[in-house]
């Protein structure tokens, strides 16, 4: 671990060195000779475009595996359900409703603020030709609608192949949960090596994401190239104004919804859990990874919160990758900010599907650098914003990936507090006396 680290600063660095080179290449190629020069044109039709577009291809030719174990394995881990009792149905309970409510906030305030609105349409229109080639077959096969009871039915995959076939996101994340449930339950030597087999898959696939994001400072000095090319001076207004809006709605879900959820679930003073969840919050500020994270997690919650061991290891462990209220917020307020962005209407059936998914997402979202990109990808392919349209966003998301990955974490630990709530304390362990300690 001590090895990944600095390679992953180092990549970080890189990506935030692509991210200034293609902006300010863009933005002088935008001020100097204008986006309608015939170079230009020619650049990003045969140069800087196509790139960029490999790197999106990669991502979707990734996707579904990666959902679909990531999905079934953070449910399958949920374990027996029937041993622990109450604590796991709480447990998924409280994940599925946080995640919503954290959805819901960053909907809200992006229909508030509107900081995708006022983009030149016909520049917009342009960016839409110019990515509609690539995204035209995941576009196609996405629903026509979302309304009414249709919508339901459609969740539900007559033919789970063909949907995945036709990059039908929605009804495979469905299966996969039934998938998980059924794994949780069919307990026994073939199901315990099926869900190894998965967790087999999970970790190849995390390791060819990885592969790829290797390559995103390339491609986001490409992507972004192209996008100042065309947009100039109005594009860092709108970068502002998105990654404001993230990091509002991030502090409220961090500060007001959490605070409320110790207080009124929890049965704890939010200042004490704040002051004693402090080392965790530093770590998953600074590593942004909520897996590097988890050791100080759990040591947090034994020794300073004092909950039981047995209560926060189990949920501490399957929060790491399946209670990510940030990243089910920031998938939501960027898919929203895109859709502005484009010009695209999205009806509140289509926001409602959204919630939908980034929840799911907030489940089936791997824990590697960038590993939301493939789910927003998706979600963007589903309502009809170009996919491609995420090439805006990924300069600035290292900062904004620390911001969630607190969130995360800190919401792992909010979890672990609620669901320990009338659980016996109890636990063999050599942290005993300290859960015997009034909190």
């Amino acid at each position: 671990m001590d090895t990944a680290t600095p390679k992953k600063k180092r990549l970080h660095l890189w990506m935030g060195l692509g991210f200034l080179v293609g902006l300010l290449g863009g933005l002088a190629v935008n001020l100097g000779v204008g986006a309608d020069t015939y170079w230009v044109q020619w650049v990003t039709s045969n140069v800087t475009g196509p790139i960029g577009q490999i790197f999106l291809r990669l991502l979707f030719m990734l996707v579904l595996p990666l959902l679909f174990a990531a999905l079934v394995t953070g449910v399958a881990e949920m374990g027996d359900l029937k041993s622990l009792g109450k604590a796991g149905l709480k447990t998924l309970l409280f994940t599925v409703v946080i995640s919503g409510v954290a959805v819901a906030i960053g909907l809200a305030l992006v229909n508030y603020f509107q900081p995708g609105v006022g983009v030149d349409p016909d520049l917009a229109a342009r960016l839409l030709a110019e990515g509609e080639a690539g995204a035209r077959g995941i576009v196609e096969s996405a629903p026509a609608s979302v309304g009414g009871a249709q919508f339901f039915l459609d969740l539900i995959p007559s033919n789970v192949f063909a949907a995945a076939a036709e990059n039908q996101i929605l009804p495979v994340m469905v299966f996969a949960l039934f998938f998980g449930v059924g794994l949780v339950m069919a307990k026994g030597p073939a199901s315990d090596q099926l869900q190894r087999t998965l967790e087999g898959l999970l970790e190849v696939m995390m390791k060819l994401i990885n592969l790829v994001i290797s390559v995103a400072p390339i491609a986001i000095a490409c992507l972004m190239f192209n996008l100042a090319a065309l947009f100039g001076w109005d594009l860092l207004a709108r970068l502002g104004a998105y990654a404001g809006v993230v990091i509002l709605a991030l502090a409220i879900h961090f500060f007001i919804v959490y605070s409320l959820a110790v207080w009124g679930l929890g049965g704890m003073n939010p200042f004490k859990f704040f002051a004693r969840v402090q080392p965790a919050v530093v770590v998953a500020f600074s590593t942004a990874s909520s897996n590097a994270t988890l050791p100080t997690a759990l040591q947090v919650a034994e020794q300073r919160l004092k909950l039981p061991r047995r209560i926060s290891r189990f949920v501490l462990t399957v929060g790491a990758t399946a209670n990510q209220n940030g990243t089910a917020l920031f998938e939501g307020v960027t898919v929203l900010f895109l859709a502005q962005f484009f010009g695209v209407d999205l009806t509140l059936q289509q926001q409602f599907l959204v919630m939908i998914v980034c929840i799911l997402g907030g489940i089936g979202t791997a824990g590697v650098p960038a590993g939301s990109l493939p789910v927003i990808a998706m979600i963007l392919a589903m309502v009809g914003v170009p996919p491609e349209g995420i090439g805006l966003i990924l300069g600035v998301d290292r900062f904004l990936d620390m911001c969630r990955t607190t969130l995360n974490v800190t919401g792992d630990l909010v979890a672990a507090t609620v669901v320990s709530r009338g659980e016996p304390r109890d636990d063999p362990s050599p942290v005993a006396p300290l859960v015997e300690e009034k909190a």
